[in-house]
């Protein structure tokens, strides 16, 4: 059965930094795209940053350029994001999800397999 579980998401003060993991099961990472999304409330889902498991290739969003950074560990079957200079704006449930392919779309409803989600809210 495949799985994606989200972890590391919690509460933080603006500025601070936070690493969010997807842990893969039921399948291996070795030819998927991964992508991250985040969504605010009352606002639609939004990509964030995505990475191709077999060339390590990634996309960012503008918001997120140069704050985050995704990754991955084949041999974990994780992929992470870090997350820094966190702001306000940056609050949501954080999603990843994945399909089998040799690269990676920014777009969600490329995904056929999606986790359940971590919050991430970003507060004083």
């Amino acid at each position: 059965q495949v799985q994606l579980v989200e972890s590391g998401g919690g509460l933080v003060q603006p500025g601070g930094s936070l690493r969010l993991s997807c842990a893969a099961s039921g399948f291996t990472l070795d030819y998927y795209g991964i992508g991250w999304f985040r969504q605010a409330p009352g606002k639609e889902r939004e990509g964030v940053s995505c990475i191709s498991i077999s060339d390590g290739s990634t996309y960012y969003a503008d918001s997120v350029k140069g704050r985050f950074t995704i990754s991955r560990d084949k041999a974990k079957n994780t992929v992470y994001l870090q997350m820094n200079s966190l702001k306000p704006e940056d609050t949501g449930v954080y999603y990843c999800a994945a399909r089998g392919a040799s690269y990676c779309n920014a777009d969600y409803y490329w995904y056929n397999n999606w986790g359940q989600g971590t919050q991430v809210t970003v507060s004083s």
